[in-house]
C-alpha cells in the first residue's frame, strides 16, 4: 500500500509517497524539472512490498512548496531539506536513489551517519572547476537548459525529449513546466563555484557501497568519464549500463533496473552488519 504525506522543512512542505515495505527504506530523489511521479515504476512493483520506498518532491518541484529563501535551492540548501527529512522521518538505516540533481545531492549527505549506500543515475561525481565539468558532462547546444531559469515552451519539450527519450506521461511533461526555474540556476551555479563535496574524491574514498547505474543513451553525462572512477566503494567495481535507456533507465527499462536495485539494498543491508573494508 501506498500512503501520502506532507513533511514540513525549512525549504517549505514536501510532498512525498511512502510504501509500507519492512526492508531497508530506500530515499528516492528526482532530477530538476522532475516529481515523486517519476519513480512510479519502482512504487508500482515489488519492491515497494519489500522495502519502505521514499518518493519526495524536492523543494520547488511537484506538489511541495516553492522555497521563501533562494538560498535553499542551492546544493547546500537542497541538502539541509533532505537531512531534515530523513530526521523527520526517523531513518535510522537507509539507502538513497540519486537521479540527476538528486543524485549530486545524495552524494552530499555520503558522511551522513544512518546512510547504508548511494545508487546513482545520470549524476556524475564532479571534482571542482570548471574543467571537472567539462570532463563529468556532455556539451551541446542543450547545455544550458540545465542552468536557465525561465523555459519557453519550446524549451520545456526540449528537455522532456532529453529527459525522457522513449516518451513519459503528461505528468511529467506537466512537472517540468511547474518547476521553480530558480532551482536550475542555484544548483548549477553551486556546482560551478564549488559550493559542494569534492564529489568525485567523496565518492572514490567512501565507506559505503556507491552504485553508478546509468543509460547507454544517457544524453548529459560522458560515460567514459565514469570509467575513470576508482575506489573500494563503487559497487562490482565499476559502473553498470542499461541498454536501451537514456537519462533516466529506471522509467525506460524498469524491469531490469529494479533487478538492480533490489540487489544494491541487499547488499547495503548486508553490509551494516559486515561494512566494508577499505585497504590500508
Amino acid at each position: 500500500m501506498l500512503h501520502v504525506r506532507t513533511i514540513a522543512t525549512s525549504a517549505g512542505a514536501l510532498r512525498l509517497t511512502e510504501s509500507d515495505g519492512a526492508g531497508l527504506p530506500i530515499l528516492m530523489l528526482h532530477g530538476t524539472g522532475s516529481s515523486r511521479a517519476v519513480f512510479d515504476r519502482q512504487l508500482d512493483s515489488p519492491l515497494a512490498r519489500k522495502h519502505r520506498l521514499i518518493a519526495v518532491d524536492l523543494p520547488g518541484h511537484g506538489a511541495s512548496e516553492d522555497a521563501a529563501d533562494p538560498a535553499a535551492y542551492s546544493l547546500r540548501g537542497m541538502t539541509q531539506a533532505m537531512t531534515e527529512l530523513v530526521a523527520r522521518l526517523a531513518l535510522d538505516r537507509f539507502m538513497i536513489l540519486g537521479w540527476s540533481l538528486g543524485g549530486h545531492i545524495a552524494i552530499e549527505m555520503i558522511e551522513h551517519k544512518g546512510l547504508a549506500g548511494l545508487m546513482l543515475c545520470g549524476a556524475p561525481p564532479v571534482g571542482h572547476g570548471t574543467l571537472a565539468m567539462l570532463r563529468a558532462f556532455r556539451t551541446s547546444w542543450d547545455a544550458p537548459l540545465a542552468s536557465k531559469e525561465d523555459y519557453s515552451d519550446r524549451d520545456v519539450a526540449r528537455f522532456f525529449s532529453l529527459c525522457y527519450g522513449r516518451g513519459a506521461t503528461p505528468e511529467l511533461l506537466a512537472a517540468i513546466r511547474r518547476a521553480d526555474g530558480r532551482v536550475r540556476s542555484a544548483t548549477v551555479r553551486s556546482l560551478m563555484r564549488g559550493e559542494c563535496l569534492d564529489q568525485r574524491h567523496a565518492v572514490e574514498t567512501a565507506r559505503i557501497p556507491v552504485a553508478l547505474v546509468n543509460g547507454r543513451e544517457e544524453p548529459f553525462v560522458r560515460l567514459s568519464y565514469l570509467d575513470t572512477l576508482a575506489g573500494p566503494s563503487l559497487w562490482h567495481g565499476m559502473p553498470l549500463v542499461i541498454e536501451d535507456a537514456g537519462h533516466a533507465p529506471f522509467w525506460d527499462q524498469p524491469a531490469e533496473f529494479n533487478q538492480l536495485l533490489e540487489a544494491f539494498a541487499s547488499d547495503a543491508t548486508f553490509r551494516e552488519t559486515f561494512p566494508l573494508r577499505r585497504s590500508a
